[in-house]
């Protein structure tokens, strides 16, 4: 029961006065004791800190990944803002370096106005922090690209004893620290890869869900990105296939000033299967029509074509606290999971609040990356909170039985969203296991960055 409870918390009501305890954003998990955040303004006062101490320390980002990944695990530990290190470093013709809490939102603004782009795609909420979403492996979509670690060619990171240290692509420990769970160092300088930022047009379809499994694999071959939610109970998808636009709509684009163009066709074809949505999470969650959680299933309605940058196009999510488990699967297994979730489903009608999200990307370095090594297809899986801060009795159940599927299929979870990690052998699935341990070892000999669950982890 204590595992469950980890996996899929409560949410916990808002805490304000100086007595309050710190809690991660979806406000379902207490990170540690009040008082215990601290905001150093420089590297150097950063430094100074970590080489005056010798208690636990716990980077806290944005808090947006699960209170595992943050929690200071005692009352006596120090969670670490670093959010006054933030901004543009500096830029060259093929490169931007920027501070390790510049949020995903200013990379993105920084480099549009540019005109460039991360050869990754974006996620769609650009809230988190550089450093955070590189240390959980935030990632796209499309074959083409992979995590936004992937676009990593330096880190400088200040270690447990106050010392800096930098890693560049020759270092035989770089793909360790591109995706490092936050606890090699604390990021204070991320240096990126850009390129220039094309003008894609994106065309939204709606299809049957009989095939899905060889469309999927077609669609993500044929198109630069690709992106699919999957209502199962109505056998309908929703597919959104971008490609660089066409002359004529890159010039209604900058004739536009470069702000996202709609295009005139509406498609309704999804609005019936939406409603149905909707009454299944409003019933569960008693949420209002305009809440973020409505919203955010709304917008499958009357849909249309869209040219823009990549930011315009796939970076417009609603940041809405939900438990979203998501688990990347080698792609040559997609069919045969969508499969198996079918056939569960088509026994179980379990009740849901969002369709399933399918997102595939090429493989990556990083030793800890769900897709290292592999082309792989992400299942994402919502389940939206209760007015009173609960999950629905089914609402869980449906999380916990996919989970148990995709897990069967050799899945890795993404680090920074929900999962239970009874289901993983972790050894067994990241073949470089050993050797990040051995890194961990080497740049944090006394574990200061680890709490209880990246200790268990490392075991």
């Amino acid at each position: 029961m204590v595992r469950e409870q980890l996996a899929y918390p409560r949410r916990e009501s808002e805490r304000t006065g100086a007595d309050a305890r710190p809690l991660n954003w979806a406000r379902n998990a207490t990170l540690g004791a009040a008082g215990s955040i601290v905001t150093p303004g420089t590297e150097a006062e950063l430094r100074s800190l970590l080489a005056g101490g010798t208690g636990k320390v716990r980077m806290i980002g944005s808090r947006m990944s699960p209170g595992r990944m943050l929690d200071t695990a005692g009352d006596d530990h120090v969670l670490l803002d670093v959010g006054r290190l933030s901004g543009l470093v500096s830029m060259s013709d093929e490169t931007a370096t920027f501070a390790g809490a510049t949020t995903l939102a200013e990379v993105y603004e920084t480099l549009s106005a540019q005109g460039r782009m991360l050869p990754s795609s974006p996620g769609v909420i650009a809230a988190q922090t550089l450093a955070g979403a590189i240390s959980t492996g935030t990632h796209g979509q499309g074959l083409q690209q992979s995590s936004i670690a992937d676009a990593a060619v330096r880190f400088r990171l200040v270690l447990a004893d106050g010392s800096v240290a930098e890693f560049d692509r020759g270092h035989p420990w770089f793909a360790a620290v591109q995706l490092g769970l936050g606890t090699l160092g604390v990021i204070t300088e991320v240096t990126l890869r850009t390129t220039d930022s094309p003008v894609y047009t994106c065309r939204k379809d709606a299809v049957a869900a009989d095939t899905l499994g060889d469309d999927l694999l077609r669609w993500n071959r044929d198109n630069d990105l690709v992106k699919a939610w999957w209502f199962p109970q109505e056998n309908q998808v929703q597919v959104w296939t971008a490609r660089e636009a066409s002359e004529a709509d890159v010039a209604r684009y900058r004739a536009g000033g470069r702000a996202l163009v709609e295009h005139a066709t509406v498609n309704d074809a999804m609005n019936a299967t939406v409603d149905q949505t909707l009454r299944q999470l409003r019933d569960d969650t008693n949420v209002a029509a305009d809440d973020k959680p409505s919203r955010t299933v709304t917008r499958f309605r009357d849909f249309t074509d869209v040219t823009g940058d990549i930011y315009q196009v796939f970076c417009r999510g609603i940041a809405t606290p939900q438990i979203n488990v998501e688990i990347g699967v080698p792609l040559d297994l997609a069919a045969g999971v969508i499969k198996r979730i079918k056939d569960w489903h088509d026994v179980t009608r379990p009740r849901m609040h969002y369709p399933v999200i399918l997102r595939c990307t090429g493989p990556s370095e990083a030793w800890l990356s769900p897709s290292h090594g592999q082309d792989t297809c992400y299942f994402g899986f919502v389940v939206y909170y209760s007015e009173d801060g609960t999950l629905s009795e089914e609402g869980e159940s449906f999380l916990r039985a996919v989970e148990k599927v995709l897990a069967a299929e050799g899945g890795r979870p993404h680090w920074g969203k929900y999962f239970d990690e009874s289901l993983y052998d972790w050894p067994a699935l990241y073949p470089r296991w050993a050797e990040f341990r051995r890194v961990r070892d080497a740049l944090d000999p006394h574990h200061r960055f680890a709490n209880a669950f990246t200790g268990a982890l490392f075991a």
